[in-house]
């Protein structure tokens, strides 16, 4: 079914052109000021990965691997999926270059309904958990240098809501609102604030990790760790079992032959895909780049192959430093903190902290600055609620930003509630519920949407233009690969985090009744250029 709103929301077509053909016709105003260079772009794609991630999710994928070897193993699998996936993405970027990016590119790929169950799940969880995610690493990591700031410093103290889950307000999560709060306030302001914001804090967290990485290297070296590490580099020693939510599959650990060896790595990919994922916020304000054709398909491999250089070699100094126990046993899953403790002493953890409080910060002004673009562009195509569809005079969408503060700060709110042997509760954060849900949701559309370039090189083809694209990922088996990958991924999910992946599943389909309801509403017109 085509979309009668596209060519009111996507720059660069003309009226009755296929979504891959070439045009040299001025593309329609959006009303959106072309502020972002490649510099701006590719701080947005590195700064967007960038987050608390790469210093803590080691720990659990040492536990589930069980060896320094399928540990490297996995982020260099994320590094394969992630960097294919961006050379994809270009080569979309370069075709489509249109407000709102990956639901664009759905949208004129399949239909209406699919690009909406992306808005629908990238606002419900994809990107709003993320950005709630973060900011609650943040605070977390905020408190080790203001010990004040707490997890069980109340304010409103836990309302159960089950067994398992509560609703409270600790001084930690009312810090991690203030900063979702103060993040969407200067963004609101217009796109100079949130770029140059996202240009500071990514080259200096990008410093701090590069630092990180050399005093871990020389420094932190650390000879024992090293021969217990890599002398035998393949073997699983002592990996956690991985149980399936279904009776008839199997328990398996990483020691259990081939399929268990699969499953582990399947399932190790949501903590390092959801460190490395948000690459494709860059897509979102395509509105808003200078040569958006090729400038995002630069800006997309240039940040990503810089950000996951950086996290092997993280992850190389992590193993250089550490015993592998070590790291599969860091207090509260800092592996970074541990590193520097080795290496400084206490003074490792406030230095962490500090670095961790930069990193976190800048990664979410950067999700908070491109996911509120999906919205305005959801709302253009009357498939969102109708003033976000509108730019505020600072020509940002002050309504999007604002609506998506909101639920990401409603999202801080849900506790984890555990207890110990005497009956007292323990109230953790939805943190790594967050990585699950928000991991395959991501899968699910990141394959549909790679999935999608064999449609829109056949359209390509059959509108007689030429089949090449600035940023083309060439050969069929590149987005074959990422798919296929994805996929097998997906399945070990479902299988074996079966309690938080298929809540995923059902967010998506929640999605059909509400786009039935807002498909009548009729799309808003299109913006007036700006001089």
């Amino acid at each position: 079914m085509a979309d009668p709103h596209a060519v009111a929301s996507s720059p660069g077509a003309s009226p009755g052109s296929p979504p891959g053909s070439p045009s040299t016709a001025s593309p329609p105003a959006t009303g959106f000021l072309r502020e972002l260079g490649l510099l701006d772009s590719t701080m947005i794609v590195a700064g967007s990965m960038i987050g608390s991630g790469i210093f803590i999710v080691s720990a659990e994928i040492a536990r589930t691997t069980g060896s320094a070897g399928w540990l490297l193993l996995t982020w260099v699998v994320t590094g394969l999926l992630t960097i294919t996936g961006a050379l994809c993405y270009g080569e979309l970027a370069a075709r489509m270059p249109r407000v709102g990016g990956q639901y664009a590119y759905l949208r004129e790929l399949y239909s209406p309904l699919v690009g909406f169950l992306y808005g629908w799940t990238f606002f419900l969880v994809i990107q709003t958990g993320t950005i709630a995610a973060v900011a609650v690493g943040f605070s977390r990591y905020l408190g080790v240098l203001l010990p004040g700031i707490g997890p069980t410093d109340w304010i409103v103290r836990p309302i159960p809501l089950s067994e398992g889950y509560a609703l409270s307000l600790s001084l930690q999560q009312f810090v991690a609102i203030v900063m979702l709060v103060v993040l969407t306030a200067i963004n609101s302001r217009g796109l100079r604030p949130g770029r140059w914001i996202q240009n500071v804090f990514t080259s200096t967290k990008t410093v701090a990790l590069v630092l990180l990485i050399a005093v871990g290297l020389l420094a932190g070296w650390n000879a024992e760790a090293v021969r217990a590490n890599f002398t035998d580099l393949w073997t699983p020693v002592a990996p956690a079992e991985i149980r399936s939510g279904f009776g008839w599959a199997p328990t398996l650990t990483a020691g259990a032959g081939l399929l268990g060896l699969l499953v582990a790595l399947g399932v190790s990919q949501v903590g390092s895909l959801f460190s490395s994922d948000a690459w494709n916020n860059i897509t979102f304000t395509a509105g808003e780049v200078k040569e958006p054709r090729r400038t995002i398909p630069r800006a997309l491999a240039l940040g990503t192959a810089l950000v996951i250089v950086l996290y092997l070699l993280a992850n190389l100094a992590y193993l250089v430093t550490l015993p592998l126990d070590a790291i599969k046993t860091a207090p509260d899953d800092r592996v970074a903190t541990a590193t520097l403790n080795a290496i400084f002493g206490s003074t490792g953890a406030a230095i962490m902290a500090v670095a961790i409080v930069i990193s976190t910060f800048g990664c979410n002004n950067g999700l908070v600055l491109a996911g509120a673009r999906v919205y305005y562009a959801m709302a253009r195509d009357g498939l969102f609620f109708r003033p976000v569809g509108t730019l505020n005079a600072r020509r940002v969408p002050g309504v999007a930003l604002w609506l998506q503060c909101l639920w990401a700060c409603v999202l801080v709110l849900p506790r984890t509630v555990s207890h110990a042997a005497d009956g007292s509760p323990t109230y953790g954060n939805l943190y790594n519920n967050l990585l699950d849900y928000v991991v395959f949701s991501v899968l699910i559309f990141y394959a549909l949407t790679i999935a999608g370039l064999f449609i829109l090189r056949r359209r390509t083809v059959a509108a007689g233009a030429v089949a090449g694209a600035p940023g083309a990922a060439g050969s069929p088996l590149v987005p074959v690969l990422y798919v296929v990958v994805a996929l097998a991924i997906m399945v070990a999910l479902l299988l074996y985090k079966t309690d938080t992946t298929w809540p995923g599943v059902i967010i998506v389909l929640t999605g059909i009744p509400v786009f039935l309801l807002w498909r009548r509403g009729a799309p808003l017109a299109p913006e007036t250029a700006p001089e």
